[in-house]
């Protein structure tokens, strides 16, 4: 018989692609990881791992594992969520991961009503970039998130993940004029840190209106962003939520461009209680905010 965690150690590897990630993910060593993946080959009796180097990558065998493993692991996931349901008051932990504008806008008033709701259930908040949250929830670090994408930012499907939609919203070019987007190849560009959706969303868009942009400072608050296009240092471009404090002197003009925030959570755990209430209460908070 196959052994679930070490399965999961399997699982962590395809998306992480280094045993010292899973590791470090996971709260292993790197050599535990190794023993355990090594133990797993030999219970399955073939070639999971293919060494080249300091490289591991996963042999044909073991990329048809990890998709039988979500599958298991997503089981196991809903056995647990129907056992909740069979009590009769709503405890124990649930971990929360948004983004910062969502935390002030969406989560506040959505903490709120659970906290009413269910003075038992003890909620935890991570505030963290949403191309992090995937893995924290994989990694059980997290029981639900939102997650972004941009349309020039499209996120692939995660077969360990469901998410369902919240809500959409407007990105704006943020300057000291109305002039179009594709008249500022030439000028000074506030972004996100490189690697955040919000930096790779502000190259892509530039791309696509035919220019690099020259990136001169990096914030990712977005009241500090709009601070330094008010103060002349550049221009930026911002989403709806991150923009409704706008300081005198900018100009927000709307683009097509467009970010959708989706409620995520890992397969087998919808139904469970705690997991649906933080549903119930972050999609109604969301109307609210997006009215």
């Amino acid at each position: 018989m196959l052994d679930v965690r070490k399965l999961r150690l399997l699982r962590e590897l395809a998306h992480r692609e280094t045993i010292a990630a899973v590791a470090e993910a996971l709260a292993y060593t790197p050599s535990a990881v190794s023993q355990q993946l090594a133990a797993l080959e030999r219970e399955a009796g073939v070639p999971l791992l293919a060494r080249t180097g300091r490289r591991v990558t996963l042999t044909p065998a073991a990329l048809a594992l990890v998709a039988h493993t979500e599958t298991i692991l997503a089981v196991l996931e809903q056995a647990t969520a129907e056992l909740a349901t069979t009590r009769t008051e709503l405890t124990g932990t649930l971990r929360i991961g948004a983004f910062p504008t969502a935390v002030r806008t969406i989560l506040a008033s959505a903490l709120v009503a659970l906290s009413t709701a269910h003075p038992r259930l003890e909620l935890r908040v991570t505030e963290l970039d949403p191309a992090l949250a995937p893995d924290a929830l994989r990694a059980e670090t997290l029981d639900v998130a939102l997650v972004q994408e941009y349309d020039y930012v499209p996120v692939a499907a995660d077969p360990a993940l469901h998410s369902e939609p919240l809500f959409e919203e407007i990105v704006y070019l943020a300057a000291r004029g109305t002039e179009p987007l594709a008249d500022h190849r030439e000028s000074p560009w506030i972004a996100s840190t490189p690697g955040t959706l919000c930096h790779t969303m502000t190259v892509r868009a530039c791309e696509a209106a035919g220019f690099t942009p020259r990136i001169r400072h990096h914030a990712d608050d977005f009241g500090t962003v709009l601070a330094l296009v008010a103060a002349g240092q550049g221009v930026a471009l911002v989403p709806e939520f991150g923009a409704r404090e706008c300081p005198a002197g900018v100009v927000l003009s709307p683009l097509p461009t467009r970010r959708r925030t989706r409620l995520a959570y890992r397969r087998g755990t919808g139904n469970h209680p705690a997991v649906r209430a933080a549903r119930v209460a972050l999609r109604e908070s969301a109307g609210r905010s997006h009215r």
